[in-house]
């Protein structure tokens, strides 16, 4: 099993486009099931949206498909209108997080990452409501001149918000990340948005983790920039981060 998050497909950076390519025709296939965790593309402003870069993966997506890889799509924070017509067209099944699996008899869970940021207040009333399906609706009734303006704005308001904010608001609260564990009542937790690449071992004590001793491990997936990143589960429940240049393929 294979996962990936927070590409941010853009015209702009056609490296990470062709990087994502190589890694569908050069990895994927040996791996039984893909998950992509969010975040796929910059923006998405509706599955009618003329989008030659989005007809472009869905084609790539789809021979994976028709290779015999499972691929399953999660929303991220900049990809969530992303609709059952176009993972249709990927091949795909739309997945809701937290999506929890067992591999080996590891229960792992499956999340993009936002929920985790407890910190960042703003963030999470804006993801509020522009998940409610009223408003969504709303937003795609829309011309695609009108979402593409939205959508503009929304973009340099992030960057700039990002740009200001406390890292420590950007990042997972331990508190977050605990309650998950416990309530789900998982061994592994894979998640991206935070673009901060790292496996942590979540322990009861100090000592514990001092030791690594714990079972529990949170993964977090890297974003595609200087490198791809990918996360491994082998049918044991084994978990792995893995990376490689972006110029390799």
């Amino acid at each position: 099993m294979l996962l990936i998050s927070d590409l941010h497909l853009h015209p702009s950076r056609p490296d990470i486009t062709s990087a994502l390519s190589w890694f569908l025709r050069s990895v994927a296939p040996y791996s039984a099931s893909l998950y992509i965790l969010g975040d796929l593309f910059e923006t998405w402003i509706g599955d009618d949206a003329p989008n030659p870069l989005g007809d472009q993966v869905a084609k790539e997506l789809r021979d994976l498909a028709d290779r015999g890889t499972a691929i399953h799509l999660m929303h991220g924070n900049r990809d969530f209108l992303i609709g059952q017509d176009y993972a249709k067209r990927c091949g795909a099944a739309l997945v809701d997080e937290p999506l929890v699996i067992d591999v080996g008899n590891r229960k792992i869970a499956l999340l993009h990452g936002d929920v985790l940021c407890t910190l960042d207040t703003d963030y999470l009333e804006f993801r509020t409501t522009v998940r409610n399906l009223e408003w969504q609706n709303s937003f795609l009734s829309k011309s695609v001149a009108e979402r593409q303006e939205f959508a503009a704005r929304a973009r340099a308001q992030s960057k700039k918000a990002i740009a200001d904010a406390n890292a420590e608001i950007m990042d997972v609260t331990e508190s977050a990340v605990i309650e998950m564990f416990q309530r789900l009542q998982i061994d592994i937790m894979i998640h991206g948005h935070t673009h901060r690449p790292a496996e942590h071992v979540i322990a009861d004590s100090q000592d514990q983790k001092d030791s690594g001793h714990n079972s529990r491990r949170r993964i977090v997936l890297g974003d595609w920039d200087r490198f791809g990143w990918y996360g491994r589960v082998d049918e044991k429940g084994k978990a792995s981060l893995q990376k490689f240049e972006l110029t390799q393929q």
